[in-house]
């Protein structure tokens, strides 16, 4: 019996604490499962969709090149009563067979300049597109009337389509294309019909003459089934005084008795490049937040909102008015490359962009910097007008370089601003050839987030399109050190180039005298109601506030009444506390500073004497 005892020991009993133990065992193989896991994919997080799609171009036949004219209008119906006149322009699509990467890339688009006062307008522009196919296109165009201070109001449509070309189609010969007035303004029709039953020499159709020209058989090469436009390469600068104002952005200019000087302007610019736009260069908006898909898409309630806001946005700041400077060359060359220098003001005041390239090769860019007062006007998506698809997003700066001959990053060279260099802005015109300047050009874009392995792509694009000018890109990831030492240096030129300047208001406004007058006269209401009751920053911001939603964003009214509401009662409780700690903010009201003998408030650091401030 013994030995039996011996041979099958009997088995311990089971403890409370086996249960622990088994816990433990089983919580510590989790956790390494977990940190293996995580050293494996630590490279490999599940990022946003959007950003670079290398979805392929649809293979095509070769197709044709075709020079596209908008000569003139005639009888235009009348959009604005106080002139009997209207303000047109063409805004043009061209749709052809070809099957796009995806269906949510962008028709090819064409705008004219606006002709003031005219109901016969001659615009005469040429449009360049190449490989339209075989089987024939869809034009259409859209007559507007352009009014800065409200929508544009649709004159009405004209529709062109051709269903096949070949090698000896003969064109299209100053066609009269006949007004569809089904979708146009019904006031301003409502105008003209009242002004043909007094005159009879008044007619109520109107007409807009187009030619087409076959330019022959286009060299595809790897572009396969796409459009693109080839030319002409047409710049244009657009100036909001009144954005400039709240966005606290100036353009160099001249004041009184020769003194230099800056105006208020926010200044955007637009600069058709000639295509094609290398076909990696395609990348989708990054769905970072959950609206942002909403708002690209105008699906949602908030979507539809901010879509609408974006492409309103969009529309004003590229507007054309009376102060719009446009032009056009043939092709690049090094007449071109100075006309962009001069939009950016060569190397003058340090200044940094933010920019957009379009698939069809239209880039936009306007000044960026954390002094913008108004946030949307400095973003990748106002830019795109809420296009889906673009080619490339970021930022870019210029540099003087002292010698001509060497490259940016070369031993011996010095750039400006970084180190003084003579011969150039601040102190003296700018040398008048390319050879001269760099541009700094990165992928700093979180909306559409570029690749960076596409950057020698873009440079080799702005190479042909810039002749002349030295080309220089950066990688906001792997670069993000030198690129944040070169704009911090921007900066601090901007900074220093900026002391001493007389500010004035700019007289060439686009904004009406109304406009204006409102805008000055809320400064004026809001310095009284606020004297001895709140800072003069916090009156400045709540004015800017103000005229943001009612002259840019006018769609918003109602939230604007709740909002001035708001702030009013805010300002009440900054009073009632001010009154609580002794009458706080009562520092600066009521002191004075002589400037050409005359005793003027100050506020802020600032003398105010109507339209001109100088900086303290």
């Amino acid at each position: 019996m013994e030995s039996e005892k011996d041979e099958y020991p009997s088995q311990r009993k089971d403890h409370r604490t086996d249960a622990f133990a088994t816990k433990f065992v089983e919580k510590t193989v989790s956790w390494q499962q977990k940190a293996t896991r995580r050293a494996t994919t630590k490279n490999d997080k599940p990022q946003p969709a959007g950003g670079l799609d290398e979805t392929p171009i649809p293979d095509a036949p070769p197709g044709y090149t075709l020079k596209f004219t908008f000569h003139r209008a005639h009888n235009l119906p009348i959009a604005d009563l106080n002139s009997l006149s209207s303000d047109p322009y063409l805004y043009v699509q061209l749709d052809t067979h070809l099957s796009p990467r995806h269906k949510q890339d962008p028709s090819m688009r064409f705008r004219t300049p606006t002709v003031r006062k005219s109901t016969h307008p001659v615009w005469n522009c040429a449009w360049i597109v190449a490989n339209i196919p075989a089987t024939g296109f869809k034009l259409k165009a859209r007559i507007y009337d352009e009014d800065p201070a409200d929508h544009d109001d649709r004159l009405g449509n004209v529709h062109l389509a051709v269903d096949s070309l070949h090698d000896h189609w003969t064109g299209i010969d100053q066609q009269q294309c006949k007004i569809k007035k089904r979708m146009g303004s019904k006031r301003a029709y409502l105008i003209r019909g009242c002004a043909a039953m007094v005159n009879r020499n008044i007619e109520m159709s109107g007409n807009v003459v187009i030619s087409v020209e076959m330019l022959g058989k286009t060299e595809v090469g790897n572009n396969g089934g796409r459009i693109w436009t080839i030319g002409p390469c047409a710049w244009s600068r657009h100036l909001s005084p009144m954005i400039g104002r709240l966005a606290g952005t100036k353009a160099p200019g001249q004041g009184k008795d020769g003194a230099k000087s800056e105006r208020y302007n926010f200044q955007a610019n637009q600069f058709q490049l000639a295509g094609p736009v290398p076909p990696p260069l395609y990348h989708r908006y990054v769905e970072f937040k959950p609206f942002i898909a909403g708002m690209f898409t105008a699906t949602s309630l908030r979507g539809r909102i901010l879509n609408r806001a974006l492409h309103h946005q969009h529309s004003r700041i590229y507007n054309y008015d009376r102060t719009t400077l446009y032009g056009s060359f043939p092709s690049p060359s090094k007449d071109m490359s100075l006309q962009f220098l001069s939009l950016v003001h060569y190397d003058h005041g340090g200044r940094v962009f933010t920019y957009v390239l379009t698939l069809d090769g239209m880039w936009r860019f306007t000044e960026t910097g954390k002094e913008f007062g108004i946030d949307l006007l400095s973003k990748h998506t106002m830019h795109s007008d809420v296009n889906i698809y673009v080619a490339f997003a970021g930022e870019f700066f210029i540099r003087r370089l002292k010698s001509p001959h060497k490259e940016p990053f070369d031993s011996g060279q010095e750039t400006h601003p970084a180190a003084e260099i003579g011969g150039g802005p601040p102190h003296h015109d700018p040398p008048s050839d390319p050879a001269y300047y760099a541009l700094y050009i990165d992928n700093d874009s979180g909306t559409y987030r570029p690749n960076a392995k596409l950057l020698p792509l873009l440079k080799g694009f702005m190479q042909k399109n810039l002749p002349g000018l030295k080309i220089v890109t950066l990688d906001c990831g792997a670069d993000a050190e030198r690129m944040e030492k070169l704009k911090k240096e921007q900066r601090e030129r901007k900074k220093a180039e900026g002391k001493g300047t007389v500010v004035v208001q700019d007289d060439r406004s686009s904004m009406s005298s109304s406009d204006e007058e409102e805008l000055e006269e809320r400064i004026r209401e809001y310095d009284e109601e606020g004297e001895g009751r709140t800072s003069k920053g916090k009156r400045k911001r709540t004015v800017k506030r103000e005229i943001m939603e009612s002259k840019v964003g006018g769609w918003m009214h109602g939230d604007r009444v709740r909002e001035k509401r708001e702030s009013r009662e805010d300002m009440q409780e900054v009073e009632q506390q001010s009154q609580r700690e002794g009458g706080r903010g009562k520092e600066d009201n009521g002191e004075l500073i002589q400037q050409d003998g005359e005793m003027l408030p100050k506020a802020n650091g600032k003398v105010v004497d109507g339209n001109e401030m100088t900086r303290s």
